[in-house]
């Protein structure tokens, strides 16, 4: 048998997952504005980043409301609606890439299995929030899921960001002029 919904069991967890989201926005807003340049020149980089940052605020307000007091229907419902909203973000950027223009995606800069992990983590937290209003206890089993699938996600593409930018700014190489050979005193 299912246990009653204790949603004080669930407030550690939400501020840690609520905190991780917002370091990772301070630090894509580091990393942006000591690259800008890089990241503005680059649609892919852009376009990444933007959706990043996103993501990344809606998981933020997702754990405000899960913190914050109110009837579970009323949070199934926030929930429900911010991940309907937010699934518009990966179903754009598949169609863009993948569909209207293939060279996009056959380019090899843009992942389909990070626009399709976006896409379920959405599905999850909106079934998720559906389910609060039934059976709180599995919906927030999904809306958990659902958070940490975008943090995983929000983490592979910043690594892809940095390491491409990081690419960019690799040092050339220079060939080193012959050592001058020292005159030996007598």
């Amino acid at each position: 048998m299912e246990s009653a919904f204790q949603p004080e069991q669930w407030r550690d967890l939400y501020v840690m997952l609520g905190t991780s989201a917002a370091a990772l926005i301070g630090l894509l807003f580091v990393v942006a504005s000591l690259h800008l340049q890089e990241i503005m020149n680059n649609p892919v980089h852009r376009i990444r980043a933007r959706n990043m940052t996103l993501h990344l605020l809606a998981l933020l307000v997702e754990a405000t409301l899960i913190l914050m007091p109110q009837p579970l229907a009323a949070l199934g419902i926030e929930l429900a609606v911010i991940n309907l909203v937010g699934l518009q973000l990966p179903l754009r950027f598949i169609y863009r890439a993948f569909l209207k223009n293939r060279k996009l995606g056959a380019s090899g800069d843009y992942s389909i299995y990070r626009g399709v992990l976006n896409v379920t983590a959405y599905l999850l937290g909106l079934l998720g929030g559906l389910l609060l209003m039934e059976q709180p206890v599995w919906g927030m089993y999904l809306v958990t899921a659902s958070f940490i699938a975008f943090l995983i996600s929000a983490v592979l593409n910043a690594w892809t960001i940095m390491a491409v930018v990081g690419q960019a700014e690799k040092p050339v190489k220079t060939k080193r002029a012959a050592p001058v050979a020292r005159r030996q005193s007598p």
